[in-house]
């Protein structure tokens, strides 16, 4: 059977720190949100069969579902705390057999590992296949769309909340997972790279500003780190929501 690939993006309006994130603009002149911003990044990524947007049940949450009509990409309406239901339901909408999921509200994610590590996630027979240690919204998971029914038929609702990946990381004998190897350099939890807070736009906003090439949407940490390491000011000012903590560890990464 030929495996497909299918990015679930779950949105939501809410949040008490910052309204409409994924809504928020990462370029405030051109008009462009962090959320087309990403749609237009997995366009590019070959890998990636379809794009379903998971949206959230509400009025508030309409708005997204203008961007996937105009973005031509799908969408389903979910439970609003159910976020695993709802990836699910994006990945069945779509055929899936596989998931790719980041969370919507980062705008970074380092995309440039994603051919290598589709192709491990196939050739191991991975349920799971996940970058880690990067700096925070920058790490991305791909699951079966079998992984992710097991984690929602067998998990609570902690479980099935936006900490989707919990279950997998609570069982980790009930699952084969990959933990791509990464460069050295990517390796700084000491930053931060989502958009939580006002603060954390304003830092986006400015990489965006500073390193976006015309033809393409790929902003790597190998731009951002030595940038920001430049522009030290900037970062401070999210300084206090850094949590340096690993998210797949302590499981030792397997070596690519």
């Amino acid at each position: 059977m030929k495996r497909k690939l299918v990015a679930a993006l779950a949105c939501r309006a809410g949040g008490s720190r910052l309204y409409g994130k994924p809504l928020q603009n990462i370029d405030a002149k051109a008009g462009i949100t962090i959320l087309d911003h990403l749609i237009k990044l997995f366009k590019e990524h070959k890998e990636i069969d379809e794009i379903v947007l998971g949206i959230s049940e509400g009025q508030e949450n309409l708005p997204f579902i203008d961007v996937a009509k105009r973005e031509g990409i799908g969408y389903i309406l979910g439970d609003q705390k159910d976020v695993l239901q709802r990836l699910i339901q994006c990945g069945e909408h779509a055929g899936a057999t596989d998931v790719f999921r980041i969370t919507s509200e980062c705008p970074f994610p380092e995309t440039s590992v994603l051919s290598l590590a589709w192709k491990h996630h196939i050739n191991e027979g991975n349920d799971v296949t996940v970058t880690d240690g990067v700096p925070e919204g920058t790490h991305f998971e791909i699951y079966t769309l079998d992984a992710l029914k097991a984690s929602h038929r067998l998990g609570g609702d902690e479980e099935r909340s936006e900490r989707c990946s919990l279950y997998v990381r609570r069982h980790l004998e009930d699952f084969k997972v990959e933990i791509l190897d990464i460069p050295d350099e990517w390796k700084r939890l000491d930053l931060r790279l989502t958009v939580d807070y006002p603060e954390d736009l304003v830092v986006c906003r400015q990489i965006y500003a500073a390193l976006k090439e015309p033809g393409t949407c790929r902003i790597p940490l190998s731009k951002i780190i030595p940038w920001l390491e430049a522009n030290k000011a900037v970062h401070d000012l999210i300084e206090p929501y850094v949590v340096p903590k690993a998210i797949w560890q302590p499981q030792a990464p397997q070596p690519v």
